[in-house]
């Protein structure tokens, strides 16, 4: 079976709202059209690289190639997990999670997307404690990195309610303009002292020696 070759197919993070796991072909397709129906305003992308301006096909098929593309290069010293995102059955967007060197640097970052019309339900805040707990709790990370354009005010609000603090900023040129991002760090004390979020992570065990960890 594929899980005997590849246990993080059976990865599986759960909150009281929501389900995060390694997608189905069919689920990729499903999270591909959530990105092809809009993730922002027209004009106003929270992202550096700016695929969601694209047509809305070729969004979505940057969606599926770009999650083909992790899973084929992945090591446990450099990985990223793009985790589908389901409510109720049905796919509403993306939560990434990613590391190097883990066993060294007990650092991992985050990103993330939402589509559209699941914005503003307090759903980016329960699926990023969802990775959350399973690099603090699972993983026994002692930092994650995130940051967000200054514009991005709901990406910056999630990361002050989970206990990240400012960390500096950088400037990026973008399309001939200059655009600041905010940069954050959030510390396992900070962590522990704001988890407000149930989370139950299934099937870690056997999945530890691809994430960098033991078994």
């Amino acid at each position: 079976m594929l899980i005997d070759h590849f246990p993080l197919v059976g990865l599986r993070l759960t909150t009281p709202r929501l389900e995060l796991r390694l997608p189905s072909p069919e689920e990729l397709a499903e999270q591909a059209d959530v990105a092809a129906e809009g993730i922002h305003d027209a004009g106003d992308s929270p992202f550096l690289v700016r695929w969601t301006d694209a047509p809305p096909a070729e969004a979505a098929r940057s969606v599926i190639q770009r999650h083909w593309q992790l899973l084929g290069t992945w090591t446990p010293r450099d990985w990223t997990l793009n985790l589908a995102v389901f409510r109720s059955g049905t796919v509403v967007g993306l939560q990434v999670l990613a590391a190097r060197e883990l066993s060294v640097t007990r650092q991992v970052r985050t990103t993330s997307w939402l589509g559209r019309r699941h914005q503003g339900q307090g759903i980016g805040t329960e699926m990023r404690a969802a990775v959350l707990h399973l690099a603090f709790a699972g993983l026994d990370a002692e930092e994650a990195l995130s940051g967000a354009l200054a514009h991005n005010a709901a990406s910056l609000a999630v990361s002050r309610k989970l206990g990240y603090r400012h960390d500096g900023h950088q400037r990026h040129a973008l399309d001939g303009r200059l655009v600041m991002e905010e940069r954050l760090r959030l510390t396992r004390d900070d962590w522990d002292r704001h988890r407000t979020v149930p989370v139950e992570v299934h099937g870690l065990a056997p999945c530890l020696p691809l994430l960098g960890g033991q078994m």
